[in-house]
């Protein structure tokens, strides 16, 4: 196995996850079989309790796993189907050696950093490495591998020790460094400045790991004599500093680095010269050429909690990507805090109230997305009440689907109490209920998780035909609370139709709304499986439908073109 380690010095959110992805994309353009695995040093198993503001988004996966976000670009860019192991956390490395401590594994040996946790650290990437995640046998020809946090943090500590033992025990051809660094301009010189790179990489080969490669995040790209004074300081060739520099979109940077042959130099580092093709990189090409050349855009109005921080929602931002860039537009996504649109904010912040209105009724389709917490909720079914009413193209997603089952129930069943039992656990008319497959005193991995299956209930729906499937569809799960499946005669009855199922039939998946343009709720999350170049169905027809182009698309479709 062949192990490519992505560091980051300086500071944080430089980008050394979509660097990392991209030295994939590039790799496995070369012919080559890639997989990833992201090391976060913080304590917590997984990600799955932490706060979107905190970390942003938690991306699920296949199997239940609650990981970082970063798994989420390595999945998109590289269309692999990672599992949770792929994801190493501190607690997880822990909570394995004290396992083990207390099975006595250990044979009374006094148990310590060095050398039960590094080598731990150790296993888990030699072990996970070999586990094939392109859907073929065997496994990968090189695992590209990213350290969170930045180098010096002293959480990382233990797994840049073990990641040096590491790069000892499999040899120098089977291990390549690319250190990702900041050079900043400051604003009275203008000049580019190497002293805080120069640091890092210090820092770096003082614990014992030298890199091979540096890439070197800037504004603009490197100067010259910028390179020069990186290759005299830091002990790394001109030909292996990287100039990453700011770009029109991230489709860009697989681009940037084939063209600077940074696939030549890791080949080269790694031995695979002699197996490895010409990066063929056509259709990222194309890909990135054409958002460069879009002009007309649309406009959505994406209603949340978590709307100060882009990186809460980035899959959905992402899968609106992909389905826009599939009709030749461009996404213009207007933000609006649910709590915006809610009544009391009228008297409290009528100026943010009056704007969020203002940009609700100009935009051209409506998401709710996700989240747990009462927070925000008047404000989502005010939203979709507003969609439903307007003939306003709608997607509701997991709490998006249940806020639109809430409205529903009240504004056209009458049941002005109708609630969630999350929200209200009073409530007379409880359309919304907790999942007898969870937990209510464990919040980690207690909720319905993972790749589950969907029956159409109907051959004919819109969604069955967006997914061009007349029986089923596997997508993500990642909720608590589902429709009341005692509720859903009388909401059938009314006219709201639940067109998807889970197997046993108790368990609505997907709802929509006969005689509007595009009403849709589903309780999965199909944003997490949405690639480049393969939109999620749900997200296509919502932009198709906010453009009037929906029917043509079907039945283009359904003639097989």
């Amino acid at each position: 196995m062949k192990y490519v380690l992505v560091t980051g010095g300086v500071v944080s959110g430089l980008g050394k996850g979509v660097t990392a992805s991209s030295i994939g994309v590039v790799l496995k353009a070369c012919g080559l079989r890639v997989t990833s695995i992201k090391i976060d040093p913080y304590l917590n198993t997984d990600a799955g309790t932490m706060s979107p503001f905190e970390h942003g988004e938690v991306f699920v996966l296949d199997d239940g796993g609650e990981v970082d976000l970063d798994l989420g670009n390595y999945e998109r860019f590289l269309d692999a189907t990672l599992t949770k192991e792929n994801n190493i956390t501190t607690g997880k490395i822990y909570q394995s050696v004290l396992d083990k401590e207390r099975r006595g594994d250990y044979l009374g040996k006094t148990v310590q950093v060095v050398p039960h946790i590094t080598d731990a650290i150790k296993d888990w990437i030699e072990s996970v490495a070999l586990i094939p995640v392109d859907g073929k046998q065997g496994h990968a020809d090189v695992c590209v591998i990213e350290l969170g946090g930045t180098v010096g943090d002293i959480e990382s500590m233990p797994f840049i020790e073990a990641l040096r033992q590491l790069s000892f025990s499999v040899g120098k051809d089977n291990f390549c460094l690319i250190h990702v660094s900041l050079i900043p301009v400051l604003g009275v010189v203008g000049e580019q400045k190497t002293k805080p790179t120069q640091h890092s990489v210090r820092e770096l080969r003082a614990l014992g790991l030298t890199p091979h490669l540096l890439a070197c995040r800037s504004a603009q790209p490197l100067l010259d004599n910028t390179k020069e004074k990186l290759t005299q300081f830091c002990h790394v060739p001109a030909a292996n500093i990287l100039s990453i520099h700011d770009v029109p979109n991230i489709w860009h940077i697989p681009l940037l680095l084939r063209n600077q042959n940074a696939h030549h130099s890791i080949l080269k580092q790694l031995d695979l010269l002699s197996i490895a093709t010409i990066p063929d990189l056509e259709a990222w090409n194309r890909r990135a050429e054409t958002f460069d050349n879009l002009t007309d855009s649309v406009r959505i109005a994406m209603v949340g909690k978590y709307v100060g921080l882009a990186d809460s929602y980035l899959s959905v931002v992402k899968a609106l990507l992909h389905a826009c860039i599939a009709c030749s537009l461009k996404p213009s996504i207007d933000w609006i805090a649910a709590s915006d649109l809610e009544d009391d904010s009228a008297q409290l912040t009528p100026e943010a109230h009056a704007a969020a209105w203002k940009t609700l009724r100009n935009a051209e389709c409506v998401i709710v997305p996700g989240g747990f917490g009462d927070r925000g909720i008047r404000g989502m079914i005010l939203a979709a009440k507003y969609a439903r009413e307007n003939n306003v193209p709608y997607l509701g997603i997991c709490l998006g689907m249940q806020i639109s089952v809430i409205e529903y129930a009240r504004s056209v069943l009458g049941l002005e109490r109708a609630n969630s039992t999350e929200f209200d656990e009073q409530t007379p008319d409880p359309v919304v209920i907790f999942m007898p497959e969870g937990s209510r005193t464990h919040m980690g991995s207690t909720m319905r998780l993972g790749s589950r299956r969907t029956l159409f209930q109907t051959p004919d729906c819109l969604t069955s035909k967006l997914y061009c499937n007349p029986q089923y569809v596997d997508e993500r799960h990642r909720h608590r609370y589902e429709v009341n499946p005692d509720v859903i005669g009388v909401l059938e009855q009314a006219g709201l139709k639940f067109v998807g199922k889970d197997e046993t039939g108790k368990r609505m998946e997907v709802l929509e709304l006969p005689g509007h343009p595009f009403y849709v709720g589903v309780q999965f999350h199909p944003e997490f499986k949405s690639r480049p170049g393969k939109p999620s169905a749900p997200f296509l027809g919502l932009i198709l439908s906010a453009r009037g182009q929906l029917e043509a698309y079907l039945g283009r479709h359904q003639n097989g073109s």
